[in-house]
């Protein structure tokens, strides 16, 4: 069974991989339902839509592959920054739409993805030198 595992050393490969499964999960409730989407974009005067979930659904699955292939693959150069990236387009995205645009209040709903997206932002930043030569 291990076999099937990032096979280098170090925690965020483990990181990269729990969260593109975690994920997956998610996108495919974001298409089955818009309640999870509403528990983040919870301000009052916003309305979530079918659409709105499933997009919300296709960038979480496109952001879960890069995150996948960066699992197996975190010393590419190019996969590592993929990936970083993912995290950081996610980090700005959900905090304008609770700070700038006022779409999201803070609860649990928004702590779960704010919490993920820095800390995943902030751990391949810290550890670039530890995975790619």
């Amino acid at each position: 069974m291990t076999s099937y595992l990032p096979q280098n050393e170090g925690l965020l490969q483990y990181w990269l991989l729990f969260l593109s499964i975690v994920s997956i999960g998610n996108s495919i409730q974001s298409y089955l339902t818009t309640s999870y989407t509403r528990r983040i974009y919870s301000a009052p005067e916003t309305t979530v839509t079918p659409l709105h979930a499933r997009t919300f659904g296709t960038y979480t699955t496109l952001a879960s592959i890069i995150r996948l292939y960066a699992a197996y693959n975190i010393t590419d150069s190019a996969m590592y920054q993929l990936a970083m990236w993912t995290y950081v387009v996610a980090m700005g995205h959900f905090l304008s739409e609770w700070l700038v645009f006022r779409t999201a209040r803070w609860g649990e709903g928004l702590v779960g993805p704010i919490v993920i997206s820095i800390t995943g932002s902030v751990w391949m930043a810290l550890q670039w030198g530890d995975y790619v030569n």
